[in-house]
């Protein structure tokens, strides 16, 4: 196995998280529930996308670009967090975003005007057009470019999260269960990945936001990252568990997510967002209801960031 500390990456955020008891929750819900806090990374208003930029960014300065591209939807997390750590290292950054959500200067949106970070919109939901509009603007520039996919969801970037779970690993406390959103992929795949290197007996649930393939998507990008690791790991369906809570749709708040949002400040004054981490507790609440977790089970809940959506997306 090559090993993740033989892949460059850089030095973004502030690792460890915190990982700690939710005692309010756990009487509640009738479980062992923990959180760990990836929303305190460190840059922007935190979230899972830095571990992985750690990686695509060391990527991007080997390759001597100046100039970063990445997309999403107007209110990208991702998107964000791109801005914010490419401007760290002193590089800039163009967000070719698709024209999907709230385009005005509220949540993410503001963040990047703070930034200064120049945004373009593209009336689309076809990524081959998004990402050919990158190549277009990047050569008329004249600067070395890199361009970063959705989520900074590819292989490379799946590592982050394998590093995650190496460090939930040592941390201290074993989990039988980790619960995250999956928005792209790249977060439940390495988290997936990370379980079965480094944390044995714990299986990684994915909380499907939005309509993606995902049972295609995680698969792959497991197997990927695996062979940057030089790891070849057989990957089935029985490391995982997947499950659909994207409601209405993508980045359209749901009558669950918005409970589990409340439900999560009244009790630990903790701020999950509408579209990702709320539709996902939404979700690790009806598998408890459900009785998917066993007494004397701990279970582990990402908490990957996305406070910006709470000023933008509208909730009842």
């Amino acid at each position: 196995m090559k090993g993740l500390n033989n892949i460059d990456k850089l030095s973004l955020g502030i690792f460890p998280t915190p990982v700690h008891r939710l005692d309010r929750l756990s009487e509640k819900l009738g479980i062992d529930l923990w959180i760990k806090r990836d929303d305190l990374s460190g840059l922007g208003l935190g979230g899972n996308k830095v571990r992985k930029l750690e990686y695509l960014l060391a990527d991007a300065q080997k390759q001597g670009a100046k100039l970063i591209f990445t997309t999403g939807g107007a209110q990208s997390n991702h998107a964000m967090l791109t801005a914010a750590c490419a401007g760290r290292l002193g590089m800039r950054t163009i967000l070719i975003l698709k024209k999907r959500g709230v385009t005005a200067c509220r949540g993410n949106q503001l963040l990047e005007r703070l930034m200064g970070t120049e945004v373009r919109f593209v009336d689309t939901d076809d990524y081959a057009d998004i990402y050919a509009e990158m190549d277009r603007v990047g050569q008329a520039s004249g600067l070395p470019y890199y361009k970063i996919p959705c989520g900074g969801s590819n292989a490379l970037g799946t590592l982050g999260y394998v590093d995650c779970a190496r460090e939930i690993g040592e941390q201290g406390t074993h989990f039988d269960h980790i619960v995250c959103a999956e928005g792209s992929g790249g977060t439940m795949a390495g988290l997936a990945l990370g379980a079965k290197l480094f944390l044995p007996g714990t299986r990684v649930h994915g909380m499907m936001v939005d309509t993606d393939p995902f049972d295609v998507i995680t698969p792959r990008l497991m197997k990927e990252a695996a062979a940057l690791l030089g790891q070849d790991t057989e990957i089935t369906t029985s490391d995982y568990s997947l499950r659909d809570v994207c409601g209405p749709g993508y980045a359209i708040a749901s009558p669950e997510g918005n409970a589990a949002v409340r439900l999560m400040a009244e009790n630990e004054g903790i701020f999950l967002d509408p579209v990702y981490t709320g539709k996902a507790f939404g979700g690790l609440i009806a598998l408890a209801k459900e009785g998917a977790f066993k007494p004397g089970e701990r279970v582990l809940f990402l908490h990957s960031g996305g406070a910006g959506g709470l000023f933008a997306v509208e909730m009842q």
